[in-house]
């Protein structure tokens, strides 16, 4: 009897250890599921707070600053830090919260200023550089792959500083990294219920560093494009100022046909024309080339136009206005040069008084009195570029040439943008082609004939793009 007894219980005990076990392992599985639950919420709160921040438009500091907050609510961290690589190869604080460990021992001297620990392990941890191979961070800078210490006290890479508030119990430390490029690296310290940081929170710290990684990309994809906006905007209000200051309509004066065009290769440029009466038959012709591109030539483009229009008045000699102009800008031009062809057209002596500061030669096309076909002809003497050179040297080399312009006679002027104008085989349309044009379109009007060229130059460059600002401007004495 008493072994039947025995048999029924071993047999009902055979029965419940199943029994027992599947809700062991149903608990297990439950347990899991709350916490991977929880992971996923942690892991969404941060992103929360991610998105939070790029709503308010933070700067990249406070952007860090959300970021190590955001680490120690969700991990449960007692503090957080980001390191982030300078240009120079060292790895250097640029954001913590909580008394986070310096990365290297305090010097003795400043051991004893403790007393105000948060602020001043703050001010030391933003101080202090290290190499981007040391220590735990360095690792994950070297590797791009975290690094989880459970126990710091057997990890002979982590410092261990004499006061007890900087003791370095459990480490986390995970790449910022999105799209192959290292942000920096987020670095945890120490759990709040002082238990060794376990690989679910290392899981849990890697995903949240992607979600940082990614935030500070998107911060700075914005950041940009409003900077981009701005300069839009910048370079926009600097196109219409720069289109006030050049001439509108030409001036009109009897027995002249002007037409001018201008086209900068960015918003804009650095060449410059002019065109003002001086009297009642004399017309001031000046067009000009800034180094370099861009709103700095645009700027120094329209101090050269002011001072010229100040100057030219003044002066009866061509030379001699560049001469002054060149003394004026001399000290102003920031290692910049401007060259210029000012000329000086007399319609009551039937003749053009021009100076070249270094810039391109002016094209004269005549018809030949004797076989009736236009002649061109490149005419002109040397001269510096406004600002290379000191006084001295500049007004011993510039020099006026006068040549006749009678009824029927055209001038030339342009920049470089003209001549040099490539094509896809990267060759010029250069001097030749250009006079070629001005022959064959020689008793046309002046907007008739800078429509010709342009056409030219445009069907000679083809699908190339504009490299160079382009000025032209044609005078035709009637």
């Amino acid at each position: 009897m008493l072994l039947f007894i025995i048999g029924l219980l071993c047999g009902a005990l055979a029965m419940l250890v199943p029994l027992y076990r599947a809700r062991n392992e149903a608990e297990r599985i439950d347990a899991e599921r709350q916490r991977v639950a929880q992971e996923r919420q942690l892991v969404v709160d941060f992103m929360h707070h991610m998105a939070e921040a790029l709503g308010e438009s933070l700067t990249r500091q406070e952007l860090h600053q959300r970021i190590v907050h955001a680490a120690i609510l969700c991990s449960g961290a007692l503090s957080a830090c980001i390191f982030e690589r300078d240009g120079q190869g060292q790895m250097c604080s640029v954001a913590v919260e909580g008394i986070f460990p310096p990365h290297r021992p305090l010097p003795p001297a400043v051991r004893d200023k403790l007393a105000t620990r948060a602020k001043f392990i703050e001010q030391i941890l933003k101080s202090e550089s290290f190499p981007d191979d040391e220590g735990i961070v360095g690792a994950v800078v070297q590797t791009g792959k975290g690094q989880l210490i459970a126990d710091a006290a057997a990890d002979k890479r982590v410092v261990v500083h004499e006061d007890s508030a900087l003791a370095v119990r459990s480490l986390i430390a995970v790449p910022l990294l999105f799209r192959d490029r290292l942000f920096g690296v987020l670095a945890v310290a120490n759990s709040v219920d002082g238990n060794p940081f376990t690989t679910p929170d290392f899981l849990l710290m890697q995903s949240l560093a992607e979600q940082a990684a990614l935030a500070l990309h998107n911060a700075e994809f914005l950041h940009y494009q409003i900077e981009k906006r701005q300069l839009d905007l910048d370079l926009a209000l600097a196109s219409g100022i720069q289109q006030m200051l050049l001439p509108g309509e030409p001036p009109q004066l009897a027995g002249l046909d002007i037409d001018a065009r201008y086209s900068p290769s960015q918003k804009v440029g650095g060449d410059l024309y002019d065109l003002f009466p001086l009297t009642a038959t004399r017309l001031g012709v000046a067009v000009a080339d800034v180094s370099g591109k861009g709103i700095p030539a645009s700027l120094l483009m329209a101090i050269c136009r002011t001072n010229l229009r100040q100057i030219a008045p003044r002066h009866a000699s061509p030379a001699a206005a560049l001469v002054e102009l060149n003394r004026v800008l001399g000290g102003n031009l920031c290692g910049m040069f401007i060259t210029m062809l000012y000329a000086v057209v007399d319609t009551a002596e039937n003749k053009v008084t021009f100076a070249r500061a270094g810039h391109e030669l002016p094209l004269f096309s005549r018809r030949n009195p004797v076989t009736g076909v236009p002649d061109e002809t490149y005419a002109g003497s040397g001269g510096m570029p406004l600002g290379m050179v000191p006084d001295e040297l500049f007004s011993a080399v510039i020099e006026d040439c006068t040549e006749p312009f009678s009824a029927g006679d055209n001038l030339v002027l342009y920049t470089d943008g003209i001549t040099e104008a490539p094509n896809e085989e990267d060759k010029e349309f250069s001097g030749n082609r250009l006079a070629d044009t001005v022959r064959t379109l020689h008793s046309r009007s002046a907007k008739e004939l800078n429509d010709g060229i342009l056409e030219n130059v445009h069907r000679f460059v083809g699908s190339t793009a504009q490299r160079d600002d382009l000025t032209l401007v044609t005078v035709k004495r009637t």
